[in-house]
């Protein structure tokens, strides 16, 4: 079946949606669909650059990170920035999948940001016991643009906070083919995703995988 076929079908099946804020919208099971071909994809993108848990100013990373497109997104002990190399084998990250852009536009304009063309796919690797500390993101040039984030695999908790690091929390367990758009009034937003419980998924083994299409440039 081709990638715009798996589409068409995804968007059929219409999920269900879910607001988290102004901008922000959680797409359940919006990739169920194309999941086994976008895992696929992953596992060629590794194989050209490995998965690697970067160094932080506040030490190495729980989770494991590689990335595709035109810009990767790197963690050094001095800070964050993106960089069209990969550090680790000095060598431009692997092309960005044509299923990888064309998922990402179609998951934006499903939460109402038409237009958006990423060039930069950063992909989290999970395991039982790792976790992503709230953060923002920011790197980007301009954030008028939105995240599309992809859970695929094990299932995860995602803490989903304010504009201020302190502050409640609220929290929603993303399962495979869940979908996490944020953009707009949303866009900076702090969110995490707490410890990883033991599992094995059908598609990833112990593995939860994140996708997170960006428009960094």
């Amino acid at each position: 079946m081709s990638g715009q076929a798996v589409l068409e079908g995804l968007i059929a099946s219409r999920p269900s949606r879910e607001a988290l804020g102004e901008g922000a919208l959680l797409l359940r099971g919006y990739a169920a669909g194309p999941a086994a071909a976008l895992i696929a994809a992953v596992n060629a993108i590794a194989r050209l650059a490995p998965f690697r848990r970067m160094e932080t100013p506040r030490g190495q990373m729980s989770v494991a990170m590689t990335a595709c497109g035109e810009l990767g997104w790197v963690s050094e002990k001095g800070g964050y920035r993106y960089s069209a190399d990969d550090p680790l084998t000095g060598r431009a990250w692997p092309a960005m999948p044509a299923l990888f852009a064309t998922f990402a536009a179609e998951a934006a304009a499903a939460a109402g940001f038409g237009g958006f063309v990423p060039d930069s796919t950063l992909i989290n690797e999970y395991v039982p016991g790792t976790k992503l500390s709230l953060h923002q993101d920011k790197e980007e040039r301009d954030p008028k643009h939105p995240v599309v984030s992809v859970s695929l695999g094990l299932p995860g908790v995602f803490a989903w906070g304010g504009l201020a690091r302190r502050g409640p929390l609220r929290r929603y367990e993303l399962m495979s083919g869940d979908v996490v758009v944020f953009g707009g009034p949303s866009r900076l937003v702090y969110h995490g995703v707490e410890r990883v419980a033991d599992g094995v998924h059908p598609l990833t083994g112990g593995r939860r995988i994140n996708l997170t299409f960006r428009r960094a440039r």
